[in-house]
């Protein structure tokens, strides 16, 4: 992994932040200890550009060329700059978006051939940022670039150094990675207003984005430049000349963005700029008075300020995504592409969910912190069922990606339900997690229910889509069961348990099964094969976390169980084994750099020695989160790799994300306070030597917590939980 520099130090000294937990929560500046640049190197793939909470801009720059390491846009260990374009995806594995870029220049162009094209060199020195903010010097053009975000709209402040030839470009045909522009227009409408929109194909197809640009400035002229696309389609691209522009002025641009009409981003750009323009600094307060809303509802005390910016990074990516989907106006386009209107029971519509990754521990935070948007959320996929014909599976721009496997919108629809969420109808919710359930012809489930597995001999990853299929029929079933539909309830509690039909006794593992019935041979556990999603059978052992118990019986009981994690957690990979690029973060053949394996370390309160598991725990946190550049061991994904990280520090987990029962561990710093949605608040700490892992006591209120776990309503209730060693 890479090493941050200098670059953050800048922003911290500016600040005169202390690192005193105690200190910075009375000057209030949660926004001021995020460092957006942890996780653009290495595997992260994180931009570090501005954004609101949940926002639909994601205002950011771009090195200009494709690669996997750039799936964000932005690769720390790059030197140049092709642009600040309007949207991203936060340390996703699939690059698309980048919509709606702008680059000021001055002469001479800096330009190389496609893709890179016109660019500018930059260094780290002369870049900072934070929650909201960010900044960086254009050295080839003398220009600085200040960037900051509403919730539907993106504003660029450039302070010209050099005039010569100063102008600003806006490129709607550049496409990188998956994504390829379709058609694309620009239209002024004044010298300060233009409209346009950019349709393209990538990961999601089909996606369409409208666009309305405010300077503060109007341009002197403005130049048209018109590409006929591969399919025959026009795309336009504009630069905006300032010749009469004055050494050192600056020129503040407001792009609102809609998925709907260019009317609508008008509209949005009026609600979020009203009475602001020529105005940027107030932009970036009341972002970061945004950000400081949200990162204060989770306190921590602790001296090392490594550790809380760490923490605050991680809090910051879990409110990255999903994002505000619906306009000012309450309109939001869906998968149908046709346009509707939100219930009125709803704030917003959301969209961008990348739930294989997120069900685990993202969304059931989002319970904890943010009930509201969950009820929303919740709606956004009964929404886009009755839109679609099945919920979501990875959804993004109003389209479905149909990346990953299983239907991971159930758990966090039954999870919402069984915590008392609404904001959403529980019937047409448990409809829409039934009927895509019952899509015989959508990805193997017809399989999966007629040989109660997935035939390796028939349908793709099986094994995986056999376990992740149970584990979103037990929701399903907990959903059912609490609403008191028996007969439905008994039916998915029996498909909850098909994982069963995948364990073969002779080799002690979920094994590969084809339509005869027998176990796929040669079978190695620790081999990456096309029946196992993005792991092995040894990442993929644990994976009912529905039924711990019965798996411990399946495994032959408790020593037999115990056996096997110690194991799972030694066991290395020879140096002649290639691992593929998910496998990071490892610890034997734990893979913490992929969510197959966040939960397993907590199995070991299931043994007789649940410290082992608190020490693998405290392992991963001091090894594979760190404040630098490279200081995510694996993909983001869109929260999930931080919302392990929240809920570690917190000392409890949701080893079953549905039904709000959190596995014990042990607090990560000396004391953290979480403020409640119900205004309660909840006060963790520990007493004795954090060098001792064994945890002899927890209370609750006074009160000695039996067993290995808390509830979501215990959470819920505040006071102090205490974890003595």
């Amino acid at each position: 992994m890479k090493h941050l520099t200098q670059l953050f130090c800048t922003v911290l000294a500016a600040t005169a932040l202390c690192c005193s937990c105690s200190q910075n929560q009375d000057s209030n500046q949660y926004a001021q200890l995020v460092n957006p640049f942890i996780g653009t190197d290495y595997v992260g793939n994180t931009y570090p550009g501005a954004q609101v909470p949940f926002g639909m801009v994601q205002l950011s720059p771009d090195n200009g060329l494709p690669g996997w390491d750039r799936i964000a846009g932005y690769f720390y260990p790059d030197s140049t700059i092709a642009g600040f374009s309007h949207t991203h995806l936060s340390g996703t594995g699939a690059g698309d978006l980048y919509d709606i870029s702008f680059l000021p220049t001055t002469d001479p162009l800096k330009k190389d051939k496609a893709p890179l094209g016109i660019y500018s060199k930059f260094a780290h020195d002369e870049e900072s940022a934070h929650a909201g903010y960010y900044r960086v010097l254009l050295q080839d053009y003398g220009i600085d670039v200040e960037l900051t975000a509403a919730l539907r709209t993106g504003i660029q402040r450039y302070t010209f150094h050099r005039t010569q030839g100063a102008a600003v470009r806006i490129n709607l045909t550049k496409s990188m990675n998956w994504d390829s522009t379709q058609s694309a227009a620009i239209t002024p409408q004044n010298k300060d207003l233009l409209t346009g929109h950019r349709h393209s194909n990538g990961w999601a197809r089909d996606q369409h984005l409208y666009f309305a640009t405010r300077v503060s400035k109007p341009w002197d002229s403005i130049e048209m430049d018109t590409t006929i696309l591969s399919n025959k389609q026009r795309s336009v691209d504009a630069v905006l000349h300032y010749n009469s522009l004055q050494k050192d002025e600056t020129v503040i641009i407001y792009t609102a963005l809609s998925a709907t009409s260019e009317e609508a981003a008008l509209k949005n750009l009026q609600a979020d700029t009203k009475g602001k323009i020529g105005q940027f600094d107030s932009f970036v307060q009341q972002a970061e008075g945004l950000w400081n809303a949200e990162l204060s509802k989770i306190k921590v005390t602790s001296d090392d300020h490594d550790k809380i910016v760490t923490f605050y990074t991680a809090l910051y990516h879990t409110m990255l995504a999903p994002v505000v989907y619906d306009n000012k106006d309450r309109t939001y386009r869906g998968p149908d592409s046709k346009t509707h209107k939100l219930s009125p029971n709803n704030l917003h519509h959301y969209s961008r969910f990348s739930l294989w990754d997120t069900y685990r521990a993202a969304q059931p935070l989002y319970t904890l912190l943010f009930p509201q948007r969950v009820g929303d959320m919740v709606e956004s996929f009964v929404d886009f069922y009755k839109q679609h014909g099945r919920i979501p599976v990875w959804n993004m721009q109003g389209s479905e990606t149909d990346m990953m496997i299983g239907y991971h919108s159930a758990p966090v629809i039954a999870d919402a339900y069984l915590k008392g969420m609404r904001g959403f109808d529980p019937e047409e919710a448990l409809e829409a997690c039934v009927n895509t359930a019952n899509d015989d012809n959508y990805r193997g489930i017809g399989l999966y229910k007629k040989y109660g597995y997935m035939p390796s001999d028939l349908e793709g990853e099986s094994l995986s889509k056999t376990l992740e299929y149970a584990f979103d029929d037990y929701a399903i079933y907990r959903m059912a069961d609490a609403m008191g539909k028996d007969s439905l309830a008994t039916v998915f509690k029996k498909r909850s348990e098909s994982y069963k039909n995948l364990y073969n006794e002779a080799t002690g593992f979920f094994q590969p099964r084809d339509s005869k019935g027998d176990f796929v041979e040669p079978f190695d556990p620790k081999a990456y094969t096309k029946d196992i999603t993005e792991s092995n059978a040894w990442q993929y052992l644990w994976n009912v976390p529905q039924d711990v118990p019965r798996m411990i019986d399946t495994f032959g009981g408790k020593e037999d169980f115990t056996a096997k994690l110690d194991r799972f957690f030694t066991l290395s990979s020879g140096q002649d084994e290639e691992l593929p690029l998910f496998s990071t973060g490892m610890i034997g053949q734990y893979a913490h750099g992929n969510e197959p394996s966040h939960h397993v370390a907590y199995l070991y309160n299931w043994t007789d020695k649940p410290e082992q598991g608190h020490k693998i725990i405290h392992q991963i946190m001091d090894d594979f989160y760190t404040n630098t550049p490279g200081g995510l061991c694996g993909n983001e994904d869109c929260g999930q790799m931080s919302a392990w990280y929240i809920f570690s520090a917190m000392g409890f987990y949701p080893v079953n994300p549905v039904g709000g029962v959190f596995e014990l561990g042990v607090p990560y710093f000396d004391q953290m306070q979480l403020t409640l949605p119900n205004g309660k608040k909840l006060t963790i700490s520990q007493q004795g030597s954090t060098a001792n892992d064994n945890i002899r006591e927890i209370r609750l209120n006074n009160k000695i917590l039996t067993g290995h776990t808390i509830t979501y309503q215990q959470i819920m209730q505040g006071g102090k939980l205490v974890f003595i060693r």
